[in-house]
């Protein structure tokens, strides 16, 4: 089982997928939790406020770095990834990602959409302006355990062997930050898309809460053994 990240686009009459596998798991993953800022100081001459309170759920990010080689492809792949692998290296895994990071604006946007402007498909200008636009929806998918709607907010590729003659890179790595988009956050993601990172979210989080129910046992046994005999 692998690692992916879910791209879906705007189009009719279902949005499409635009599914990155991972060609090689991480070896090791950063998974940092971040507690929402507090309600703040009391003001004088105001009504006190709770200083406990917070101002939303906390914020959850991944990072992580992934291997990249055309070699291996063209070695174990099919011979529709094989011959694209000898024709392009890994610059298409590359593009792939890179697109995550370009904002869209619905309908027409997306990678789709992002390449039907750069060749002058589109016979009308964009009815918004391009701080409207959102980044696309992505789903990090780590196993069944863990599929967490998320926006990429860094991404950084270093390419370490080409080949001889378009000087495509044949093996690089990415490093990725993903931040999980939060409930007041997925308000905004309209459309089928929204509810299927809604239905993303509920689900992971609907696991983790099962989870933690669960180490319930752990933690019986464990003050079993805390009390003097």
């Amino acid at each position: 089982m692998r690692g992916a990240l879910i791209e879906f686009m705007e189009s009719f009459p279902i949005p499409v997928p635009n599914v990155i596998l991972f060609q090689y798991n991480p070896e090791t993953m950063t998974h940092t939790w971040t507690p929402a800022h507090s309600g703040g100081a009391n003001t004088p001459g105001q009504n006190p406020s709770n200083p406990l309170a917070v101002t939303g759920p906390p914020e959850e990010s991944f990072s992580f770095t992934i291997t990249m080689d055309s070699n291996d492809t063209i070695a174990d792949g099919s011979a529709v990834t094989a011959g694209l692998a000898e024709l392009s290296g890994v610059y298409p895994r590359i593009a792939a990602m890179e697109m995550l990071l370009f904002p869209t604006a619905p309908p027409g946007g997306g990678l789709i959409g992002s390449v039907s402007s750069a060749l002058g498909l589109t016979s009308s200008p964009p009815a918004t302006q391009v701080p409207a636009a959102q980044l696309p929806t992505v789903l990090f998918v780590w196993g069944p355990g863990r599929i967490a709607p998320v926006r990429v907010t860094a991404l950084t590729f270093t390419e370490k062997l080409y080949d001889g003659t378009l000087l495509n890179p044949i093996h690089a790595e990415a490093q990725l930050s993903l931040k999980v988009l939060t409930p007041p956050e997925l308000q905004y993601v309209d459309g089928p898309l929204g509810t299927l990172a809604n239905m993303a979210a509920t689900y992971t989080s609907g696991l983790r809460e099962a989870l933690a129910i669960a180490n319930l046992a752990n933690a019986v046994e464990s003050i079993a053994g805390m009390l003097p005999v």
